[in-house]
């Protein structure tokens, strides 16, 4: 008979969600934690995302754990880099010793006689917990488009989020479907390298110039001094927070802050009319992820790059290739999917199953919910990071991440005060809780800028981003209110 693994806390996930929550509940003195990461590695994005020209969209002394300074070579650090710092995080805190890895977990169920998770793993055998946070993060379920014939292509294919460098494209013809922020890093980065570039756009993206700066060595020493690193840090903040005035307050000033730049740098760095007009949204900047790149519109330019708009998209797939809406066949050697992740229906890949036995899929049938992103009524114990309404656009997804891993901390030390054996949060709460958010996004560009985005849920709600201030988030998820929750 199989062993039951027993923790006293066990997280799904190696990324920076599931760090942080390993490194704060060792410092509290909680050390029985087990991590279980379904790749054969740990890091998750960084270190799976290793696409050319992957690179982090926000600055890297913010973009990175508080109490872990680290000397950056550049503002706004490179794959590479970023997935040296990771590994360097883990190895400090001992975390590699903590994990499982090539644990595919499969289901988790809630055993309401012992008050502990009961979780599936393939790979890794069974485990059993008190406390269960995913940190799986929403940017973990690729999608690909089931395009009609998709499956006949005979060429290579991959999604960007599992880039093959076995696979040399020098001097061949590429497709690549789909023009975000992934896109956007590709592109310029193969552009030069490759005979002939497709793009397959459903919609253009809002740009801005990318204001990288490589650091001197002796501005490195200074960032690595913890005050000066401090003080850089806050200093990005406050400047990025003052974006949220035009997401949610003022499209006139997110039109003179955002939009006149966008449109210079797309008149600019776009000479061809044509072109210029296919690439122009026709959007309130912001309504979708706003892209940094300085080098996209110019590769874009190239003669052997081709922008297919949605008047010439993609009608099916061949063996060879793709025919357009317009009837073209277009031969392709490799076709990558820069389609994205499910990162609102799809939030959390794998059944969990809670109180009475009533499924999450249920309670998320309308839409995904949970109080503060982070917890859900039913589900004892379970705490899930970078959960329904925790992403923000303007700063780093960090300060999000460490706001909710002051949350879970004060529950955890409130059940240990309590007596009990497991904290929900009550129904009327969450509720309260999800009712606010949503009447906050009505404001907001994510609802009224008249795109469609990833992060809205099929049922048009915005569920991946938190309307408003991350300080307002902050301040509410550091303050624990007893009296929203229920022990048992």
């Amino acid at each position: 008979m199989e062993t039951q693994q027993r923790y006293r806390v066990v997280i799904i996930g190696s990324g920076f969600g599931g760090q942080c929550a390993a490194m704060r509940l060792q410092e509290k003195g909680i050390s029985d934690i087990r991590i279980l990461e379904r790749r054969d590695y740990m890091g998750g994005t960084w270190c799976q995302n290793s696409y050319p020209g992957a690179a982090v969209d926000v600055q890297s002394p913010l973009y990175s754990i508080s109490s872990e300074p680290y000397p950056w070579t550049q503002m706004f650090a490179e794959q590479d880099e970023l997935q040296r710092y990771t590994n360097e995080v883990i190895d400090k805190h001992g975390l590699r010793e903590k994990t499982t890895l090539n644990a595919d977990v499969k289901q988790v169920h809630w055993d309401d006689d012992i008050k502990h998770w009961l979780i599936e793993t393939e790979g890794a055998g069974s485990f059993e917990a008190q406390i269960l946070i995913n940190a799986t993060g929403p940017l973990s379920t690729p999608v690909v488009p089931d395009f009609p014939g998709r499956d006949t292509f005979k060429g290579k294919t991959f999604h960007t989020n599992s880039w093959d460098h076995s696979y040399d494209y020098t001097g061949k013809r590429i497709a690549i479907i789909g023009s975000g922020a992934s896109a956007a890093q590709v592109i310029p980065a193969i552009a030069d390298k490759v005979a002939k570039l497709h793009v397959f756009q459903r919609s253009p993206h809002w740009v801005l110039p990318r204001p990288d700066r490589k650091f001197s060595p002796f501005q490195r020493k200074l960032i690595g001094i913890k005050l000066l690193y401090k003080a850089l840090r806050w200093s990005i903040y406050w400047s990025l927070e003052t974006r949220v005035l035009g997401f949610k307050y003022s499209k006139t000033l997110l039109n003179l802050l955002a939009g006149r730049e966008a449109l210079k740098l797309l008149k600019t760095q776009v000479a061809d009319p044509i072109l210029r007009k296919k690439l122009t949204p026709n959007f309130t900047i912001g309504c979708k992820r706003v892209i940094l790149s300085s080098t996209l519109y110019p590769a874009l330019s190239r003669s052997n790059v081709t922008v297919h708009d949605k008047h010439d998209g993609i009608q099916r797939i061949n063996e060879t290739g793709i025919v357009t809406a317009q009837g073209q066949q277009v031969d392709v050697d490799l076709i990558v999917w820069s389609t994205g992740y499910d990162a609102t229906d799809g939030l959390i890949s794998y059944p969990v199953i809670g109180k009475d036995k009533k499924p999450l899929s249920s309670f998320w049938e309308e839409y995904p919910r949970a109080y503060l992103g982070t917890t859900i009524p039913g589900f004892p114990n379970l705490f899930v990071v970078t959960g329904p309404n925790t992403g923000i656009g303007h700063t780093s997804a960090l300060f999000v991440i460490e706001s909710q891993i002051k949350y879970i901390t004060n529950s955890i030390r409130h059940l240990e005060q309590s007596g009990k054996q497991a904290i929900e949060v009550r129904e009327c709460a969450e509720d309260e809780y999800t009712q606010m958010v949503h009447s906050e996004m009505e404001k907001t560009v994510w609802k009224s800028g008249g795109c469609t985005s990833w992060y809205q849920s099929k049922s048009g709600h915005v569920v991946a981003m938190f309307p408003g201030f991350s300080f307002t988030f902050r301040r509410l998820a550091s303050r624990f209110k007893l009296k929203h929750h229920l022990f048992s």
